[in-house]
């Protein structure tokens, strides 16, 4: 289904965006009035309803885990252009400042009406998060024990 294929490179561009850290290009199919929701208690946990609070957190995201590289592994797409739901399961990885191998694995779920993004959810092992997180604020990166952007 064309509509569908069009949906998934989307999905892919907007992760290698994070990736590249172009928040502005990430950011741009995001609904003004957004529900973004990280599981966890740290840094990068918690919720948030505007834009501007999702834009912060993925700066904050940028800093505390500046060579984190998201890989999409699949991406399953359900529903019509004025409500769709995107599933993509994702390995993330990166080398935190003590040298450590950080690795996560999780899945966002997308909530899409004609091509803007009106709530993300983000389940992964909040555990290796905190822990990454953790071992950044130990080498240094403050905010990487900050609480949450929450809004």
């Amino acid at each position: 289904m064309l509509y569908s294929h069009i949906v998934k490179k989307k999905i892919r561009e907007t992760f290698d965006h994070v990736n590249n850290h172009r928040w502005d290009e990430a950011l741009k199919a995001v609904a003004p009035h957004i529900h973004h929701r990280v599981s966890g208690d740290h840094a990068l946990g918690g919720e948030r309803h505007d834009k501007a609070a999702v834009r912060r957190w993925f700066e904050r995201l940028g800093r505390v885990q500046p060579n984190l590289r998201i890989k999409v592994d699949n991406i399953w797409v359900k529903g019509w252009p004025w409500d769709t739901t995107v599933f993509a399961q994702w390995d993330g990885t990166a080398t935190l400042l003590n040298g450590d191998a950080y690795v996560n694995r999780g899945l966002h779920v997308f909530t899409l009406r004609w091509g803007r993004v009106h709530a993300l959810e983000e389940f992964q092992d909040s555990q290796a998060a905190a822990r990454g997180l953790e071992a950044q604020a130990a080498a240094g990166i403050k905010e990487a024990a900050a609480e949450p952007i929450v809004s």
